[in-house]
């Protein structure tokens, strides 16, 4: 385990890194997100919004997802590290720029649309613990699953129950051409969990106050 978690710590500092320098030669708006993300709301701009691809299942929220994390997924989309024919036919022809537009687009979506109410978040069960405790989902996640350890990592509190357990089970998923996420710490956290402790897991998750959130857009509400 010593040498699993050096090996997490290790590739959040060199993604730190790479973002740093890409950083320095692309400046974000969130403006031109806004006016970038017309290919986005039809779907993630609908509350309750579900897909049916690979299963039926509510469509993320990322308003509220860090801005390093949104890039970090449609860069694997991009080059087919996370498996999805829309998302992947979505984001092939987006450049550097428009990747980071979006995702500034989102992260500050996000924080206009948070509240200033605060939940205890629920104790997990027994069983739910053991499953945190064994998949050390909280090392890279964080505590409240709210504050991941490096940006590019994912906010899962509260994100939408059904989502997960797709998102976690594509992490099991290999030699296949349409579905399947190759994040190797990922695909090592879920390869060791039954798909009824994937669901427990992400039921827990889903029940946690949150910042995520799904932003109507005007020609949808």
């Amino acid at each position: 385990m010593k040498k699993l978690l050096s090996t997490i710590f290790a590739l959040a500092a060199f993604g730190g890194a790479t973002f740093a320098v890409q950083a320095q030669d692309i400046k974000a708006s969130a403006a031109a997100g806004e006016k970038k993300a017309a290919m986005c709301i039809g779907c993630h701009g609908i509350p309750g919004y579900q897909a049916s691809f690979p299963e039926i299942h509510k469509v993320p929220m990322i308003s509220g997802q860090g801005a390093k994390y949104i890039a970090s997924a449609l860069n694997a989309y991009k080059k087919g590290e996370r498996k999805h024919p829309t998302m992947k036919a979505i984001a092939a022809p987006l450049t550097d720029q428009d990747i980071a537009d979006l995702a500034a687009f989102y992260e500050e979506q996000g924080k206009k649309a948070a509240t200033a109410e605060t939940q205890t978040a629920p104790a997990p069960s027994e069983q739910v613990a053991k499953l945190i405790e064994q998949s050390k989902c909280n090392t890279c996640h964080g505590p409240n699953f709210n504050t991941p350890l490096d940006p590019s990592y994912p906010k899962l509190a509260g994100q939408h129950a059904d989502y997960l357990y797709v998102a976690l089970k594509a992490y099991q998923t290999t030699n296949n051409p349409q579905v399947g996420r190759s994040n190797p710490i990922m695909m090592g956290m879920a390869g060791q969990l039954t798909h009824a402790q994937l669901k427990e897991l992400a039921q827990y998750l889903a029940s946690l106050p949150s910042e995520l959130h799904t932003v109507p857009q005007p020609r949808f509400r």
